[in-house]
């Protein structure tokens, strides 16, 4: 099986300092259709810089970077953007809804940019099926002011899938949101494996990482496997 991700002796250093900081160093991953990943480690461990090298919004320094087995480790701005709205999709801590779209228009708002001219028939269907992927599909014509902190990151987790992802990327998505709710959240993301989509996790939950086929821990710029107990 070829895997979806691929990442070998991946290096990033943040520069602009007195000292040079490796903040990644020969990092190596692989993540396969279907599979969910969890990383864990301290703040500033650079978890954050991993999933914006996942995402193409930064470039890795040395190493290489595989997507379907070809590398993309240094493709310039234009088609890292192309890739990004063909192949991820993203979720974060702040849900960044439009305050004064719907839940469906703020979904509708991710086929906008790069997914080409579909018909209004289509572009609702599509919305529709990623609310309703994530359990709020009754609150497709709602507001984020309506909406519960966990409805309105159900709704981001939506647009997030709208695109048929074939990676979903989260950066600690279930930071601001109480236990139950973050339970749900997960729940909505890890169903999107069971559809062949790749899920990477950046979580500081212990309990939410445990959950996924496997944890990382980044420590020191080193990804290395958490053996189960």
């Amino acid at each position: 099986m070829t895997p979806l991700i691929e990442l070998s002796g991946i290096v990033k250093t943040l520069k602009g300092q007195k000292e040079p900081r490796t903040i990644l160093d020969g990092v190596e991953l692989r993540v396969d259709p279907g599979e969910s990943v969890a990383i864990v480690g301290r703040s500033g461990s650079g978890k954050s810089t991993l999933l914006s090298v996942l995402g193409l919004f930064d470039r890795p320094d040395q190493g290489a970077y595989l997507l379907h087995g070809q590398d993309i480790s240094r493709v310039p701005e234009r088609r890292a953007a192309r890739l990004r709205s063909a192949e991820f999709g993203f979720v974060f801590q702040r849900f960044f809804l439009l305050k004064h779209l719907t839940a469906a228009q703020n979904v509708a708002m991710a086929l906008v940019n790069g997914q080409g001219w579909q018909p209004r028939r289509e572009r609702r269907r599509r919305v529709m099926t990623a609310l309703e992927q994530v359990g709020i599909a009754q609150l497709a014509k709602s507001k984020p002011a309506k909406m519960s902190g966990g409805e309105q990151q159900r709704v981001a987790i939506a647009r997030a899938l709208v695109r048929e992802p074939k990676v979903l990327l989260a950066d600690e998505p279930t930071g601001a949101l109480d236990l139950e709710t973050g339970t749900l959240v997960i729940d909505a993301l890890h169903a999107a494996t069971d559809r062949g989509c790749g899920l990477v996790l950046v979580t500081h939950d212990r309990d939410h990482a445990a959950r996924m086929g496997r944890t990382l821990d980044l420590r020191d710029g080193v990804l290395t496997e958490r053996v189960p107990a």
